[in-house]
């Protein structure tokens, strides 16, 4: 059995989100992606398009100092839905981020074009950020 293409867009984004190329990141993310991060932190909200969805990421980074890195577990695909089980850990400010979350992705066409992030504490997530 062969991996679904979704997968492969996934990695591709994956990738370059970890190595901070935003020029191959707008290669796999929609220009009018939008994406959901809940909570009530400085970095929850919708944002709508990649600039600001972009920004929103950027923002992971600044905070956190560069600390934050997200480590995959797994990713599965179908034409409707990609879903990626993660972790991540960073550290700000004394605190320190060590939880595992899902992203949940609609992928068009080879694009991104929805996330939603889901944090298995969202709480303790928020007052990271806090």
């Amino acid at each position: 059995m062969t991996d679904h293409p979704n997968i492969a867009v996934f990695q591709r984004a994956m990738a370059a989100f970890a190595a901070g190329d935003m020029e191959a990141l707008a290669e796999v993310f929609h220009p009018d992606v939008v994406w959901h991060n809940p909570g009530r932190s400085s970095l929850a909200g919708e944002y709508h398009g990649r600039e600001a969805v972009f920004a929103a990421f950027q923002k992971e980074f600044q905070l956190s100092g560069g600390t934050y890195r997200p480590q995959l577990h797994d990713v599965l695909a179908n034409d409707q839905h990609t879903v990626a089980l993660l972790h991540v850990t960073a550290s700000r400010e004394g605190k320190e981020l060590d939880m595992d979350y899902v992203i949940v992705f609609h992928i068009r066409d080879g694009r991104i074009t929805e996330g939603w992030a889901l944090w298995s504490d969202q709480k303790a997530y928020d007052e990271f950020w806090s």
